[in-house]
């Protein structure tokens, strides 16, 4: 099993066009995101979160500043990661097993391997039974959970995703997010969650970064001490609400909530 890579930024930044016409998207930020951590951006839509995974995983490049992963400078995009984004993006000619299968096929691993830990990943996920269904026979909350599972199937050292439960329900996304953090407690793979749900940062984090409104820079860092596995309804621990007070603080002060 893979083990967690490390993520090192220094003055990341991103601007999009030259001259009048730039758009400064991102930055410059630092990360220091250790192997194994979980580590969530939250922040208001525009601020650059997105780019930042774009970003960290070779996607795009930077305009200035360096990305490192596991000490090695990156320069394209990386192989050894997952990504989840906000749409499932699941081929709908294709079963749920086909479409976590499209991984070994496309990076030509050991079919049977590959196979046994998709359906070990069904298992862990709520999908057992559904693996011959075709995504418009599964929920939202399942086609999600197949989009995990094919993110995870090649075991990368990274997971990167972006606002994965934002198109859910909130008792679906309670689950996942159970699900998610029980399948990271045993893999410890390296997480970069984006979101704009302050509990989902809080309750699934070790850290949580907060970002200002674009050009996105990171103005707190809160690590969250709580004990794993968290419960489905935060709200019993105090740390919690203080957590919670202190991002919307933050958020009140750059202007993106007005209270009074």
């Amino acid at each position: 099993m893979a083990t967690g890579a490390s993520i090192e930024a220094k003055g990341l930044t991103k601007v999009y066009g030259e001259g009048p016409s730039a758009y400064h998207a991102l930055g410059p930020i630092d990360l220091d995101i250790a192997p194994g951590e979980f580590v969530s951006l939250i922040g208001p839509s525009g601020c650059g979160k997105s780019t930042t995974l774009l970003l960290v995983s070779g996607l795009e490049p930077q305009t200035a500043g360096t990305v490192a992963v596991d000490g090695k400078p990156l320069t394209a995009p990386i192989s050894d990661v997952g990504i989840v984004f906000q749409d499932h993006l699941l081929l709908e000619f294709r079963t749920a097993m086909k479409n976590v299968m499209l991984q070994q096929e496309i990076r030509r691993l050991d079919r049977k391997r590959i196979e046994e830990r998709a359906h070990t990943l069904f298992a862990r996920l709520g999908l057992e039974g559904a693996e011959q269904r075709y995504p418009w026979q599964l929920s939202g909350g399942m086609r999600q959970r197949v989009s995990i599972a094919r993110a995870l199937v090649h075991d990368p050292s990274m997971l990167l995703m972006d606002e994965p439960f934002g198109a859910l329900d909130a008792i679906t996304r309670t689950q996942i997010r159970h699900d998610l953090e029980m399948l990271w407690l045993d893999t410890r793979k390296t997480v970069l969650f984006i979101t704009h749900s302050i509990e989902e940062a809080v309750g699934l984090s070790d850290r949580v970064l907060v970002m200002s409104k674009g050009p996105g820079t990171i103005v707190d860092e809160i690590r969250i001490d709580l004990p794993r596995p968290r419960p489905a309804h935060l709200g019993e621990y105090p740390e919690f609400a203080a957590y919670a007070k202190r991002i919307y603080a933050t958020f009140e002060k750059l202007g993106v909530y007005q209270f009074h």
